[in-house]
């Protein structure tokens, strides 16, 4: 068979893995519609059920993919050091949790790395490279493997960092209308979990509900801080908890940090501003400008080529 063949045949079939596993493993789970349907289908039965019925009542995903994904990240996290482990723990909470656990996140790492390990010593095998290249080729596959879920977290977690910085701004607003009208600071928190559904709505969510479980305000908002890593929202919690514990408005230092955050999103947006031509620049110099050099100069060239004029030239 040709080579050719089998080089895009193993590429076709390590993407598919690759999709797949992602579609399982981050796919959103069932809501409590669809579980309350299954408990009462499994209510209406007169023989209870096998074991074997509850096993395949599961996702794919819980009986085929997480077990293995289990057993890789035993065998990867008895290599990895705790301030690995504490380190992919604070990025999960900060990129909003899409893996369930760090041992999770470590199993999909090492996932990877045999993935692309293998792909690599079949690309190798296939294109009879030399012995030396048999070595070196699937290490430096698994440490791509190894690194791209952790490009991919990092991407997560700047989004959901770029999406607190837009919406804490207009939160802000919300909260002192609130306030200011006679509502108590949680009772702003919850409206704003109440009117808008992003990743800082469900933050101060978070933290009313670990409030209602007997949890101090002031370390409930200090978790949140940690689990964004945002430095507008450390500032506005720090805020907060120095007017509780000094007995300041409330109100009074909201509608501070809402007019000092309208004024930081305005300068973030002048320097994306300015930065605008510097960063179209290579873009025009590179791709732009050769195209139109081609579109304007390309007919004027062959006219010149048909007149004889290069020839004589």
């Amino acid at each position: 068979m040709d080579p050719l063949i089998l080089i895009v045949a193993g590429v076709v079939i390590v993407l598919a893995i690759i999709v797949i596993v992602a579609a399982l493993v981050f796919a959103p789970k069932s809501d409590s519609g669809d579980v309350q349907m299954r408990l009462e289908e499994y209510a209406t039965r007169e023989t209870p059920l096998t074991l074997e019925e509850i096993e395949m009542s599961q996702p794919f995903s819980e009986r085929i993919i997480t077990p293995i994904l289990k057993g890789i990240a035993r065998g990867v996290t008895r290599f990895t050091p705790k301030e690995a482990t504490e380190k992919a723990r604070r990025d999960l909470a900060m990129a909003g949790r899409p893996v369930k656990s760090p041992e999770m996140f470590m199993g999909i790492k090492g996932a990877a790395a045999i993935i692309f390990a293998v792909f690599a010593l079949l690309i190798l095998k296939i294109t009879n490279q030399p012995s030396s290249y048999l070595l070196a080729g699937p290490i430096f596959g698994a440490l791509i493997g190894f690194i791209l879920p952790g490009v991919w977290l990092g991407s997560k977690m700047k989004q959901r960092q770029d999406e607190i910085l837009k919406s804490l701004p207009d939160a802000l607003d919300l909260l002192v209308i609130c306030v200011e009208a006679g509502l108590g600071f949680e009772g702003a928190m919850a409206k704003v979990a109440e009117k808008w559904d992003n990743e800082l709505s469900r933050g101060f969510a978070r933290v009313l509900q670990e409030i209602r479980l007997g949890k101090l305000r002031t370390d409930a908002l200090r978790e949140m801080e940690a689990t964004m890593g945002v430095a507008d929202v450390t500032s506005f919690v720090a805020a907060i908890i120095q007017a509780t514990q000094f007995g300041v408005s409330i109100a009074k230092v909201l509608r501070i940090q809402s007019e000092q955050m309208r004024i930081k999103r305005r300068q973030r947006a002048e320097k994306k501003a300015q930065e605008a031509p510097i960063k179209m620049l290579f873009p025009l110099v590179f791709l732009v400008f050769p195209a139109l050099f081609v579109v304007l100069l390309g007919p004027a060239a062959l006219l010149v080529m048909e007149s004889g004029v290069g020839g004589a030239l």
